[in-house]
C-alpha cells in the first residue's frame, strides 16, 4: 500500500485488531448465552441470534466509529511514521466489526455442520499418516 513496509508497530496493530474483534465477537456471544436463559431456549436459532445482534448493534456501531474517528486523525495527521499502524488499524476495525455481526454469528449457527465438515476433511487429508498406523493394528490384531 504506497511503499509501507510491516514494522513492529504494525505487527502490534495486527494483534490489537485481533483482539478488538475477539471482544466484539465475545460481547455478541455472551448475549445470544443471556437471552437462552432469559427465554428459556436450549438451541441457538436464527432469531436469537438476530434478536442477540440487534441488542449489541448500536454499541459495536458506536465502539467502532469512535475508534475509526481517532484512527483516521491518528492517519492523517501522524505522519508517515504513524501511517502504517493507522492505515492497519482502520482496514482492522472495519474488517473485525464486520466480521464480528456478520461471520462469527452465522457460524455460531451452523456451527454443527462446521465441525462435521472440519472433522471430514482432516480424515481424508491425514488418512495417509493414519493408513501405516491402522495396518499394524491390524496385523498384531489390535484391529480398529
Amino acid at each position: 500500500f504506497g511503499g509501507v513496509k510491516i514494522n513492529l508497530a504494525m505487527l502490534a496493530a495486527f494483534l490489537t485488531i485481533m483482539g478488538y474483534s475477539l471482544n466484539d465477537t465475545i460481547v455478541v456471544f455472551d448475549r445470544i448465552r443471556e437471552n437462552m436463559g432469559i427465554l428459556g431456549r436450549k438451541r441457538v436459532s436464527a432469531d436469537l441470534i438476530d434478536l442477540s445482534i440487534n441488542q449489541t448493534l448500536s454499541r459495536t456501531v458506536l465502539t467502532s466509529m469512535t475508534t475509526l474517528m481517532v484512527v483516521v486523525v491518528l492517519c492523517v495527521l501522524g505522519g508517515s511514521v504513524l501511517r502504517g499502524l493507522a492505515l492497519t488499524l482502520i482496514f482492522g476495525v472495519v474488517v473485525g466489526t464486520y466480521s464480528s455481526m456478520f461471520i462469527a454469528s452465522p457460524l455460531l449457527l451452523d456451527w454443527q455442520v462446521v465441525a462435521a465438515g472440519t472433522r471430514t476433511f482432516f480424515r481424508v487429508v491425514f488418512f495417509p499418516v493414519r493408513l501405516p498406523f491402522k495396518l499394524v493394528g491390524l496385523v498384531f490384531g489390535r484391529g480398529q
